[in-house]
């Protein structure tokens, strides 16, 4: 008794520890829907701040993290990051499709919105500062950004089919400053022209590369917690936009942050992959429907508000499962 008791208490403090390292994420989400509320971030500023982030903040951020990272120097582990985050978004659709299917929920009626919204979760802007935080030099957000190539290609080929149900794929959107980011970063890892960038006193070509390597980092830190205050003030605006539907919401709630948790998770325990990749899939078993479906389901004619409902109750309620999520997830896979 002794035992368990103690076992429950190392489980308690290890979740709070999670908690706490992970909750300034979800306080600038709520600090950008006040900003919002209040008028500081308006709805103007919107896609110049999401363009500089995801054309400059973004990419450099990306390329810190990877440029150095052993985690993603062996061309199998990059294989392997790829191939899981395609493969495991891949599935998640289809079971969230069937869990669709179960909820009686129709093409036309929100089937398609609600199979890519609680099919795919939150790979970017939430989950780099968790990774962070929780695998701190581990060399799993370099891993992660990898990983999310591959999540990348699964949302703009089966995603849009899904959702458009047609069979063309828009493969131009794949060319973008965080695809590009991380291919060159890769590259650069691969050929070890990356320690050419890093601060030292190896010769001119340090001297040159480190100021770069520095001012590129000064770049990047910026790109989370802008990006998180504007999905926070995207998420203001959401709300109401469609009466919420139990249906849809417990759903979702069900589907994202309960059963595709386990897919990801027993992917972690049992594919022989990179010890960096599985820290990757257990902080993103807990995460959250991710923003993207949302701006699919408005291109290709679904139901936003569908989605809308799955993003935010799945947001709102991950804050307290994601802890829980996490600690025991790491304990079952042996991390």
């Amino acid at each position: 008794m002794a035992g368990g008791s103690g076992n429950a208490a190392a489980v308690d403090a290890a979740s709070k520890a999670v908690l706490a390292a992970v909750l300034p994420v979800y306080l600038l989400i709520l600090a950008g829907a006040v900003l919002r509320r209040i008028g500081v971030l308006t709805k103007e500023q919107d896609d110049p701040v999401f363009r500089l982030v995801f054309s400059l903040l973004y990419p450099c951020l990306i390329l810190d993290k990877i440029l150095g990272s052993e985690s993603v120097r062996d061309g199998g582990a990059v294989l392997w990051g790829i191939g899981a985050g395609f493969c495991l978004t891949v599935l998640s659709f289809g079971g969230a499709w069937l869990a669709a299917g179960v909820l009686g929920l129709q093409k036309g009626a929100g089937k398609r919105s609600f199979a890519l919204a609680s099919g795919v979760q939150n790979f970017g802007y939430t989950a780099i500062p968790v990774v962070e935080q929780v695998w701190v030099g581990a060399g799993a957000t370099a891993m992660l950004f990898v990983h999310n190539l591959g999540v990348e290609l699964a949302i703009w080929s089966v995603g849009v089919m899904i959702i458009s149900g047609e069979r063309r794929i828009p493969w131009r959107r794949l060319v973008n400053g965080p695809v590009i980011a991380v291919l060159l970063g890769l590259a650069l890892v691969g050929s070890g022209f990356d320690s050419f960038l890093v601060p030292g006193d190896g010769g001119a070509a340090h001297a040159i590369g480190g100021p770069i390597r520095k001012a590129m980092a000064w770049v990047g830190a910026g790109a989370f917690p802008v990006a998180i205050l504007i999905t926070g003030a995207v998420m203001m605006d959401l709300l109401g936009v469609e009466r919420p539907s139990p249906k849809i919401v417990l759903g979702g709630i069900v589907v994202r942050l309960a059963v595709l948790p386990l897919l990801l998770l027993a992917a972690a325990k049992f594919l022989p992959a990179p010890l960096a990749l599985k820290q990757v899939l257990v902080v993103q078993a807990a995460m959250p429907s991710a923003l993207t479906p949302i701006m699919l389901a408005k291109i290709y004619q679904g139901r936003p508000g569908v989605a809308v409902q799955v993003v935010i109750a799945t947001t709102l309620v991950s804050l307290f499962t994601l802890p829980f999520v996490i600690v025991r997830g790491s304990r079952w896979i042996g991390l």
